[in-house]
């Protein structure tokens, strides 16, 4: 199976038309006004729209009002929703779309219990833990923690980069890789040969 790529953090369409010809198969929108990688809606309008086809966009949100949420989704052409807060099942459901949902691992986590609680989900996004950051950190958590069986697409995050891709490929052998500071000349700003080397990476893991 093809590991899938997803790029997130795109504040430049340059950069993500780069990423989609480098084949990444998805990019992420960041819509959390603390984060530095935060878009507006014009913003992520003119990032959607110089995408060529066949490149998916992911809209991560953090314990977003609804409004604001339909909001966008009402002015942007969004294919998945990115949760990335504390959103109960319930509230990740309601807006007839495909999701994900992000969960900050630590050694206290019960994987199996939120894999049933979100059943729906179309992946379910693991990330480093950190008290007072959703997302971007550039820490990596203890794989171990992750089961062998999963019943959800597991995607990986945290402290991703092209000198540990291909080793997370072949180690954890998840649905996806999600990166984002790993790939960064500055947050929010893209490195195109970063972009590239870590998607090498990701098909040299495939490939042993």
């Amino acid at each position: 199976m093809r590991t899938r790529v997803k790029i997130c953090g795109f504040t430049r369409a340059e950069d993500a038309v780069y990423a989609s010809q480098l084949g990444v198969d998805a990019i992420g929108l960041v819509f959390y006004p603390p984060s530095p990688r935060h878009v507006d809606i014009d913003q992520a309008i003119s990032i959607v729209n110089a995408l060529p086809a066949f490149t998916s966009v992911i809209a991560l949100f953090v314990d977003e009002q609804e409004a604001r949420i339909r909001e966008v989704l009402a002015r942007v052409p969004i294919d998945c929703i990115q949760f990335h807060g504390d959103e109960p099942a319930e509230a990740c459901r309601i807006y007839g779309k495909r999701y994900i949902k992000a969960i900050q691992v630590k050694d206290s986590i019960d994987l199996a219990t939120l894999t049933r609680q979100y059943h729906d989900a179309n992946g379910l996004l693991l990330d480093a833990y950190h008290p007072d950051v959703k997302g971007g950190t550039g820490s990596r958590f203890n794989w171990d923690l992750i089961p062998k069986h999963c019943a959800l697409p597991v995607i990986l995050a945290g402290g991703l980069d092209d000198t540990n891709a291909k080793h997370a490929v072949q180690t954890i052998r998840p649905y996806a890789l999600d990166v984002s500071s790993g790939v960064e000349a500055k947050k929010g700003i893209k490195d195109a040969l970063k972009m590239a080397a870590f998607i090498k990476q990701v098909y040299e893991g495939d490939q042993e």
